[in-house]
């Protein structure tokens, strides 16, 4: 009878045991991540995310997991990820740049979802409206100040009458940044046209096509235009073509200046959304957030390059 007594207690202490464990291995909450790119901006924007979850108490490995995967700019890989993460029954996705949220979105309509880089949500058709979603979509948006970067190209290059706007014509970010660019453009008494590509491929034959028939050239934050920078400057500087950018990193790739968001930043407020969701709260009654800091920031050898002096009060 005591043999029996101590079988029963033994495996009620397995039990009791087992239970404790799949209870802490439950409570690793799992994030999947989808980028549509590897370019500065959106690199510092997963970073951001990451440092910003860490420093809230939540790190990969310990009490999440995150689950990375780069869409190399292909859509099609977007939509292949998106199934992938949906499969592997991520608590959260967090969905960075437009291409890349609207393939997640698409694909559930009950796991929360956190997105960054996306210009206009409610254009992207991701949420009923910025002010409140009302879907399990929320996060930030990196619309940058698109009249205060044509004021920019204005002061730059004082005797611009004729601009290129350079972007991608399948990005929904990049044509509402242009809509308000080229609004301010009016405004400012300068004529405009538009160049844009739909893959990599025609980057270069593009920007090679204005050179000698605009004198600067506008982009946003375009994703497609911001991995293909490099290639943007081999035409521009040489031309001494000037190109205004939607933000710091694109001038790192070659572009002349920017009032432009920090990425890093805009991640790190991301992930504060995130806690809340991780804590029970509901992405349809969680506005759209921004960043309410804009930094000039410029290319030093570009700028030698093509004969540009930066005022100096914007240096400060």
């Amino acid at each position: 009878m005591k043999k029996i007594a101590k079988l029963t207690l033994a495996l009620a202490a397995i039990a009791i045991a087992g239970t404790s464990a799949f209870a802490k291995k439950q409570k690793v909450f799992k994030i999947g991540a989808i980028q549509l790119v590897e370019h500065p901006a959106l690199d510092a924007s997963y970073k951001g995310f990451v440092d910003g979850l860490k420093e809230a108490g939540y790190e990969d490995g310990k009490n999440i997991k995150i689950i990375y995967e780069n869409a190399q700019g292909e859509q099609a890989n977007c939509v292949t990820i998106a199934d992938k993460l949906i499969s592997q029954r991520c608590n959260m996705i967090f969905a960075i740049a437009t291409p890349a949220a609207q393939a997640v979105a698409n694909k559930t309509e009950t796991t929360p979802i956190l997105i960054t880089a996306v210009t206009d949500p409610k254009t992207a058709g991701l949420v009923e409206s910025n002010e409140k979603p009302g879907t399990n979509v929320t996060g930030t948006s990196d619309l940058t100040p698109c009249a205060a970067q044509i004021q920019l190209l204005k002061r730059l290059v004082p005797n611009a009458k004729k601009v290129a706007m350079l972007y991608c014509s399948s990005e929904e970010n990049s044509r509402f940044q242009i809509n308000l660019a080229k609004a301010e453009c009016d405004k400012q008494g300068l004529a405009y046209v538009d160049a844009t590509v739909s893959n990599t491929n025609e980057v270069q034959q593009v920007v090679q096509s204005l050179v000698g028939k605009v004198d600067a050239i506008y982009s946003p934050t375009d994703n497609m235009i911001a991995s293909t920078m490099a290639t943007v400057a081999l035409v521009t500087t040489p031309a001494k073509l000037p190109v205004i950018v939607g933000e710091d990193g694109m001038c790192q790739g070659g572009g002349l200046a920017t009032f432009g968001i920090n990425y890093y930043e805009l991640g790190k407020q991301t992930a504060k959304m995130a806690v809340e969701v991780i804590n029970g709260k509901k992405p349809k009654n969680m506005p759209i957030q921004y960043l309410d800091k804009c930094d000039f920031s410029y290319n030093k050898e570009t700028a030698e390059a093509l004969g540009i002096t930066i005022p100096a009060d914007l240096l400060k």
